[in-house]
């Protein structure tokens, strides 16, 4: 407790300012390695060994180290060895199948670009994709897919997401009487995978632009992956197959509320009577109170997309104006919430 008159020390404020530092803290060591090397290392490693197995400085790794040791993604011992922890070992390094690394790289490489503008981007209302990259953001996913290196790094991204919360929003409701799912812009195929796992009678087809299919092919979903199917097309153009339930997992948050209602009757229109729809996206609390992660995603949103973050029951009006009807919300306490509405 401050004095009376005494101003309380700003603890907060300057723990945000440095917030960046904690990030560039985070993407330069999964960028330089470091994680990978301890884990193939199998044992704890001083500041000078990682330093000559990586390639770089000593003083800067030990510093980088340090840090990192400070942000517990490092153990270390008494003598100054550092050893990754649970937590890094899990998410960290790339050879994990729960691995966040390709979601660090996005970020690091892409969104924080994006936010280098983002004073510019509540000014306007408008994404910023031209400042960061130099291109025209009217098509959106033709600036998210501007190389095919940088579409392979969001699929990447979405792989590893889902790999992570995959599994909590595919059973937040028991979609068994579902058997034939559309996952639209289904990316790289982790979703589906996650959904054929919790629902072996169910088969998933991943419905996405022509390049999304065939890098999906090549690099993430295999021939072995049973029940697991793919169908090219634009979801906003392209007739869309009829299905019993049609997955939109971070789909209309990229999107204006127009093209929310667009998309959502177009899939009304193609579902079967008594199937559904099910949205997967971080809801805000009804009050605007929270949580902070959706209010930051929203930011993003802004920066990134044409779309939001919204709240349960902005996205119950949007799908009731679509033509679904007894909406069902669960939280899974996690990121991401799922919605489920029926035709």
């Amino acid at each position: 407790m401050s004095s009376a008159g005494e101003v309380e020390y700003p603890k907060k404020i300057l723990e945000y300012m440095e917030g960046f530092l904690v990030s560039k803290t985070l993407f330069a060591a999964c960028e330089l390695g470091v994680f990978d090397f301890l884990l193939a290392s199998e044992r704890p490693m001083s500041a000078a060994q990682v330093a000559a197995g990586l390639g770089t400085d000593v003083d800067g790794m030990e510093r980088l180290l340090s840090a990192c040791a400070g942000l517990e993604l490092l153990g270390t011992q008494t003598d100054r060895r550092v050893s990754n922890t649970d937590m890094s070992r899990m998410y960290l390094s790339r050879s994990s199948p729960r691995s966040l690394f390709h979601s660090v790289e996005y970020y690091s490489k892409t969104v924080y670009l994006c936010w280098n503008y983002l004073t510019d981007a509540v000014r306007e209302g408008k994404n910023q994709y031209e400042k960061a990259f130099g291109l025209p953001s009217e098509d959106l996913f033709e600036a998210l897919y501007r190389s095919d290196d940088e579409m392979i790094k969001f699929m990447q991204l979405m792989n590893s997401t889902w790999n992570v919360c995959g599994r909590d929003v595919m059973t937040a409701f028991d979609l068994s009487p579902f058997k034939t799912i559309y996952d639209l812009g289904g990316c790289s195929g982790a979703l589906a995978k996650q959904c054929v796992r919790a629902y072996p009678q169910s088969s998933v087809t991943i419905f996405d632009l022509p390049k999304v299919v065939s890098t999906c092919r090549e690099h993430f979903v295999s021939p072995t992956d049973e029940r697991i199917f793919f169908h090219e097309g634009d979801f906003f153009k392209d007739l869309l197959p009829e299905a019993d339930l049609y997955i939109l997992a971070r789909i209309l948050h990229d999107w204006t509320d127009e093209c929310c209602v667009e998309l959502l009757s177009r899939v009304h229109q193609s579902c079967k009577p008594g199937g559904g729809v099910l949205l997967v996206e971080a809801l805000l609390n009804e009050d605007n109170s929270g949580p902070l992660t959706a209010q930051l995603y929203s930011l993003n949103m802004l920066v990134q997309t044409e779309g939001r973050e919204r709240k349960a029951s902005e996205y119950s009006a949007l799908l009731t104006t679509a033509g679904f009807a007894n909406v069902e919300v669960q939280r899974t306490g996690k990121i991401y919430d799922a919605i489920l509405a029926r035709k």
